[in-house]
């Protein structure tokens, strides 16, 4: 099929051609006397994305799911209380990772479509007055519903109690593309991945720590090797890794950093917020409800669709793939079957929104699903030309 494929899964997401032309690179010597000069000024500027002047930021070549792992084990030991919530497919798994490290897990089953329950956590911590609970752990957006949860609403749980549990945010898909604040919110461990937010192909997982959780380090007991923060940290105070880097994709993280402070981090939260606006402003013209069961947990990096009783999501993904070359993203675990999802996160604009929605309005046609043609495309397009900035123009002489 001619044209471009269209890619509107929440990740891995759309890569620049800087990014792709930053690694088009020869392999280089990662021991090289010269190396330092560039990871790091590369790694202090990672703590600008993570807004942190204090913590520390480790890149392993790994996913997200090895960054969690990181995260865990540097910094707890077995038997060691966690509290965290399940509100689907990716709170899920972590919860299933700290298990099988053997961590006594408190998972708050939250309906999904809602986030981060922040009374449930409030009483729990409350009540926890010998302070067993060692961890909170929150996901700070749940791809698998499109939900954002308020991760500075546990930081002021947090305080407000007086409890020192550490706090730890999956942010794989919003650092790099929602507002995160580590330092601000004190959040201890910060995970999120390369195939997102920072544009790149997945392969980095990228983990902030924050000076008391890089303390906890010392106590922490739980087996580690190739995840070991001490070993970062010898290894990255003079510009080098304890073991072969990625060097071609820190040669793309390199241009996806730039990018983004060169748009400004407010600018580039500012942007999600208004293409995830248009995506909603379709979905409601298309008669269609979004699995996030209140606007307050709408997440701006990814939509998550609910199809109408009696059809199935699956036959709406496969139709946009085969007849239109869409991916969109199925259904994950609970809504599988139930939900497609529409990302809308890094390297994007308003026309390649556009046409995801159109695409996925197409293929709902096809399946027999009664929404007006057209009209999901024309409401994001009016919302669109209504905010867009425009440039000044001036009258010829």
């Amino acid at each position: 099929m001619s044209g471009f494929n269209g890619l509107a899964v929440p990740g891995p997401t759309n890569m620049p051609f800087a990014i792709r032309q930053a690694m088009d690179v020869a392999l280089e010597d990662h021991r090289a006397p010269d190396f330092p000069e560039f990871t790091l000024p590369l790694l202090a500027d990672l703590k600008r994305i993570f807004r942190t002047t204090t913590g520390q930021i480790f890149v392993f070549p790994s996913t997200g799911t090895g960054g969690w792992e990181a995260a865990i084990a540097n910094s707890l030991s077995p038997g060691d209380h966690v509290l965290t919530s399940v509100f689907g497919q990716f709170s899920s798994l972590w919860v299933d990772l700290c298990r099988r490290f053997g961590l006594e897990v408190d998972a708050v089953e939250v309906p999904w479509g809602e986030g981060v329950p922040l009374d449930v956590y409030e009483q729990k911590l409350r009540a926890d007055k010998t302070h067993r609970i060692k961890a909170v752990l929150a996901c700070h957006n749940e791809t698998a519903t499109g939900v954002t949860s308020d991760i500075a609403g546990v930081r002021r749980i947090l305080d407000a109690v007086g409890h020192p549990a550490l706090l730890m945010v999956d942010g794989v898909s919003s650092i790099g593309a929602l507002d995160f604040r580590m330092e601000a919110w004190a959040v201890d461990l910060a995970v999120c991945g390369s195939q997102k937010g920072f544009m790149l192909p997945a392969g980095l997982a990228i983990v902030g720590v924050s000076e008391k959780a890089l303390a906890a380090r010392k106590t922490a007991k739980l087996p580690r090797c190739f995840f070991d923060f001490e070993d970062m940290i010898r290894a990255n105070k003079d510009g080098y890794f304890p073991y072969t880097p990625a060097a071609t994709m820190l040669r793309g993280l390199r241009a996806s950093i730039d990018m983004l402070l060169a748009e400004g981090l407010d600018e580039v939260c500012a942007r999600h917020h208004r293409l995830a606006t248009g995506v909603r402003k379709a979905v409601d013209a298309w008669g269609l409800r979004l699995c996030a069961r209140h606007p307050k947990w709408n997440s701006d990096t990814v939509s998550a669709v609910v199809v109408p009783d009696g059809f199935d999501a699956n036959a709406v993904i496969k139709t946009a793939y085969r007849t239109y070359n869409l991916s969109l993203g199925g259904g994950l675990a609970k809504v599988a079957g139930k939900v497609f999802r529409i990302g809308h996160l890094g390297y994007l604009n308003e026309l390649m929104v556009l046409a995801a929605v159109g695409g996925a309005e197409m293929a709902m046609l096809d399946c027999g699903i009664a929404i007006e043609p057209g009209s999901g495309v024309g409401a994001a397009i009016e919302h669109y030309s209504k905010t867009a900035k425009r440039p000044a123009v001036t009258k010829a002489a």
